[in-house]
């Protein structure tokens, strides 16, 4: 294994990144790592299989996951890991290989942690340092998934020094927490890419391999002693692949213990590997030190019939797929069973025996109190997590940051713009007289922005559930900070376009031309926007599917635009009560007490009282009449509107607090 000295040295990675001393380094990063010898004994997972009504519709579910299956479904057990075990060393790297479904990811997310608390089909014994993962060394473990989860707008250096502020403890300062960052953004080989943004799918940003060295910085910020990920190299090319391990080989340099899963590794990359574990089915074929894979294979009577990457050979096997020497067609396919009884015969047993004995550890041995100490020190580290205030000033600055570019696009400028030029001239310069119209105006205002923001709003959390969970999981921030970061963070951007559209449609039609009446009418625009977009954000929250809430969001406006009171006057007993929970229903009516006052203002000015009215005229104060028949007072609809705009927002906060990282 590498030596793990404390000779302080400058050197130049493959990967070309330069690795400075540690005297260059923050004090948080440069300080004494806490080493961690991972052990893993025996680990299993088992899910149930639920197939509902016998439709071929496949639900997962762990077992006993609240007390049993639903009455009506059949279900079959499956047992994704059987009885895996191993261990790791500091300045060590172990990296896992197998096929996909192999069980690589469940594996990982065991070992970080991520399967206790979902569940009884988690058994096994997982220590560190030969015991029982306690909180202060579960908060020295860093967690790599998959999937890079980055807000695409933020660039590299905001991503990272954003992480840093909210998740290094509150005795560094923040000179200190950005210092620790840059160290980061050094260390990882970023610094040509670090005012560039992340990106995404749909947005030119920062190459894959950068993207993933941005997701191991958001971890290497802790200063981990254990760092563990779920196929960093997914997607990258050779190069880029090499130049990535060969960062995370600098790192196990250093003392830190890595655990990476990988699918398909080159000859050069399989070289840095300390020890290999290689699974199929859920099932280990080999445990054991990279360069002695190929040597164990042949005592088995495994040998290449041609030379070939050992992590090609041990993948053909994993799949049943191979070229093996003196084996015929018939044997083949036995070749896989083959393994998984040598290896539990002659392997297994060792790997055990190593695992069992407390007293036996590859890592740097540390006594009794210089444990203690670490832990302590651990401890009064990061129990100091940023005080609520702290949390939501860095989350409302980051939102705002990343929800710019999203709320004033172009497209969604020109779209708010548009609306606002067609109603203007649709209605340029309306008759104040002419009160059915303008009625429609209103109507329309109000049908515009109750379903422009709540279609908006609803997409919010679906789309930052993945990143809200994983950092949710690492401890950066509480959930009420993060909620009340998001929901400040939108108030600038949401009131403003709406602010842009009333300006525009306002005095284009010719409204009320009273300051007074302008300021009051955007007073109740205002409200109105935050109300539905309280909307969206309770159903979003609640139903987590963007495109099930969009479509629930779109029927649910229906509704309340039907019974608001303008289309339809005798609405059916029996759908009645809507009006009484439509945000337009009550927003539509104080537009018009805005223009008009009372029922009776309007019936002055239609000349409704008068003997001599004509059919057009009496048909208009039939229709008025109708319309606002039952107005209910302006306070009354203020008051149901302000329950609304907490009520929508609390649901909300609910709905996030079932989700669990």
């Amino acid at each position: 294994m590498r030596s793990i000295g404390g000779q302080d040295h400058t050197e130049e990675t493959p990967n070309g990144v330069s690795q400075s001393n540690s005297s260059d380094l923050p004090s948080f990063l440069s300080s004494s790592s806490y080493p961690i010898t991972l052990k893993f004994i025996d680990v299993c997972y088992r899910v149930k299989i639920v197939e509902k009504n016998g439709k071929g519709r496949f639900k997962r579910m762990l077992i006993n996951p609240g007390g049993g299956s639903p009455p009506s479904a059949t279900y079959e057990e499956r047992t994704i890991l059987h009885g895996i075990t191993g261990m790791v060393s500091p300045g060590e790297i172990l990296a896992i290989l197998g096929p996909s479904g192999s069980g690589k990811s469940t594996l990982l997310s065991a070992l970080a942690g991520r399967l206790q608390a979902a569940g009884h089909g988690f058994t096994g014994t997982i220590l560190c340092n030969n015991k029982k993962r306690s909180k202060q060394i579960s908060k020295r473990i860093g967690f790599v998934t998959q999937e890079d989860v980055l807000y695409p707008h933020l660039t590299v250096r905001e991503t990272l020094i954003f992480c840093s502020l909210l998740r290094l403890p509150r005795t560094l300062l923040k000179k200190e927490k950005i210092s620790v960052a840059e160290s980061v953004i050094s260390e990882l080989g970023l610094s040509k890419c670090e005012n560039t943004i992340i990106g995404n799918g749909f947005i030119r940003g920062i190459s894959g391999g950068e993207r993933k060295r941005v997701s191991i910085g958001h971890e290497m910020l802790i200063n981990p002693s254990l760092l563990i990920l779920d196929e960093p190299t997914s997607g990258l090319d050779s190069t880029a692949a090499h130049r990535l391990v060969s960062t995370l080989e600098s790192l196990a340099q250093k003392g830190k213990t890595i655990v990476t899963s990988i699918h398909q590794p080159s000859s050069r990359v399989y070289q840095m590997f300390d020890s290999v574990l290689v699974l199929s089915e859920g099932r280990c074929l080999y445990f054991g030190k990279g360069n002695e894979a190929m040597s164990y294979l042949e005592s088995v009577g495994l040998k290449p019939s041609f030379p070939m990457n050992p992590a090609d050979f041990l993948l053909d096997l994993a799949n049943g797929v191979c070229q093996v020497d003196g084996l015929s067609e018939r044997e083949k396919p036995k070749v896989k069973q083959t393994l998984v009884a040598s290896y539990n015969n002659l392997l297994a047993p060792k790997v055990k025996a190593i695992c069992m004995d407390s007293s036996s550890t590859n890592s740097i041995q540390l006594n009794q109190h210089h444990s203690s100490t670490l832990e302590q020190r651990s401890s009064e580290n990061r129990i100091s997590l940023s005080t609520w205030l702290n949390q939501f000033s860095i989350l409302f600055r980051r939102s705002l940051n990343e929800r710019k570019h999203e709320s004033f696009n172009t497209l969604r400028v020109f779209q708010v713009i548009a609306a606002a030029i067609l109603a203007g001239l649709m209605w340029w310069h309306s008759d104040f007289r002419d009160i059915q119209d303008r009625l429609g105006l209103l109507y329309f205002i109000s049908i515009f922005w109750g379903v422009f923001p709540s279609f908006n709003a609803v997409f919010a959390f679906p789309q930052e559930r993945a990143i809200f969970m994983k950092e949710r999981a690492s401890g950066m921030y509480t959930l009420s900070s993060y909620f009340m970061a998001r929901i400040v963070g939108d108030l600038p951007m949401e009131l403003i376009l709406p602010t842009l559209f009333l300006i525009v449609t306002y005095w284009m039609t010719g409204l009320k031309a009273e300051l007074g009446a302008f300021v009051l009418t955007l007073l109740v625009l205002l409200g109105y926007v935050l109300v539905s977009q309280g909307l969206g954000l309770a159903l979003g929250a609640a139903i987590m599917d963007a495109k099930q809430a969009s479509t629930i969001v779109t029927v649910t406006m229906l509704a309340f635009v039907l019974t608001g009171g303008f289309y339809v006057h005798k609405v059916p007993s029996c759908m009645s009560w809507i009006k009484y929970v439509s945000t337009t229903f009550y927003t539509y009516r104080l537009f018009i007490n805005v223009q008009y006052g009372d029922v009776n203002r309007i019936s002055y000015l239609l000349g409704c009282y008068s003997r001599h009215e004509n059919t057009d005229r009496a048909a208009s104060c039939k229709f008025i009449e109708e319309d606002i028949r039952g107005q209910i007072s302006p306070m009354t609809s203020i008051g149901v509107l302000l329950l609304m705009f907490i009520g929508y927002r609390i649901l909300a906060y609910l709905a996030l607090r079932r989700i669990k990282g």
